[in-house]
């Protein structure tokens, strides 16, 4: 009894796929991102940016080691729910507050009229759906982080990620060089040009980069009103989450529910921080790890994105992200001077 015991523990040893070298495989991937950032011209790109750019680089030259599959896909699903989850940390209800009602309103309405925009052409140009609602998210919410996160719910390839990464990545940086150069002749005053890049522009790296170009008061405010949009992350995936339990419902007339439970545990730490019992001391390494093992998600998916599949998408996909891009721009500004906010 214990020889056969032995034997099956071995064999089961033998051919249960070990997590850790993708692990660590992602959690180099993702060091290299950080450590890449202080390298002259890089600054300006996230370390999720950089992470699923390695990641993609490494998979579609040497390719990805078998042995890695198993770990990389724990990077994929839990190590990422847990950094969003986390990401609630930076985040509290008093930076909603000094956005203000009408910032707040300027916000959402951008948020929702883009995101139902982009749905809209999406279905107008043919774009696979799933693939619009990433680039959707993406666009109206806050990047990167958005894109991985709404995936959850709408489970699309790790190509469509890449892509709709590609596209906050590619007008994001745009964003950063053009809005500081329309203020020049628009004049929305500091409060006004931060609410506009917080409001409109994809990620929050980006936001800092370009709002802190106008002075202290628009990076501070640019900064506050990104986070805030940051915020609303969590019911748009409910929401994205309630549809495809709906939709999945009526075409297999039942079966369990995609719900993304994640975003709870993202409310509660937003809830925890808002208390302001969390030390300084503990956010900044939280934030810190947070990044990390977003960018591990990140890099993970670069490593199972092959970019022939990602060509095979076609112009289509990245002329629904620019046109988003122009639109979150236009309609956010307009709110902003027909709001008086600027």
């Amino acid at each position: 009894m214990t020889d056969t015991t032995l034997s099956d523990l071995v064999h089961a040893d033998e051919t249960t796929p070990s997590i850790w070298p993708g692990l660590a495989l992602a959690a180099m991937i993702a060091a290299l991102a950080f450590a890449l950032r202080y390298l002259p011209g890089v600054g300006m790109l996230s370390p999720l940016i950089l992470a699923i750019l390695l990641g993609m680089a490494l998979r579609n030259t040497l390719g990805t080691p078998e042995v890695a599959k198993a770990g990389l896909a724990i990077s994929m699903r839990p190590v990422l729910r847990a950094g969003i989850i986390l990401m609630g940390l930076q985040l509290t209800l008093g930076q909603v507050a000094a956005v203000g009602w009408v910032g707040v309103a300027v916000i959402a309405l951008s948020l929702v009229l883009t995101f139902g925009f982009t749905t809209w052409l999406g279905r107008v140009l043919g774009v696979d759906a799933k693939l619009t609602q990433l680039i959707a998210a993406g666009t109206s919410i806050c990047g990167a982080s958005a894109v991985i996160a709404t995936n959850t719910v709408t489970r699309g390839r790790d190509e469509d990620v890449a892509y709709a990464v590609a596209c906050v990545t590619i007008f994001g940086s745009l964003s950063m060089i053009l809005l500081p150069l329309a203020e020049n002749w628009l004049t929305l005053g500091p409060r006004g040009f931060g609410l506009w890049t917080g409001a409109s522009i994809h990620e929050v790296a980006q936001v800092v980069a370009a709002a802190f170009q106008r002075g202290e008061e628009a990076g501070q405010f640019g900064t506050i009103a990104k986070l805030t949009r940051v915020m609303m992350l969590a019911p748009m995936i409910l929401c994205l989450g309630a549809f495809a339990a709906r939709r999945h419902q009526g075409q297999s007339g039942g079966g369990k529910a995609p719900i993304p439970w994640f975003v709870f545990g993202f409310i509660a730490m937003v809830g925890v921080a808002s208390t302001g019992w969390v030390p300084q001391a503990v956010l900044d390494p939280a934030t810190a790890v947070t990044q990390f093992l977003l960018a591990m998600a990140l890099a993970a998916m670069g490593l199972e994105t092959d970019l022939r599949k990602l060509a095979a998408a076609g112009g289509r996909p990245a002329l629904l992200g620019a046109a988003a891009w122009v639109f979150i721009m236009g309609v956010s500004l307009a709110l902003i001077i027909l709001t008086g906010a600027a």
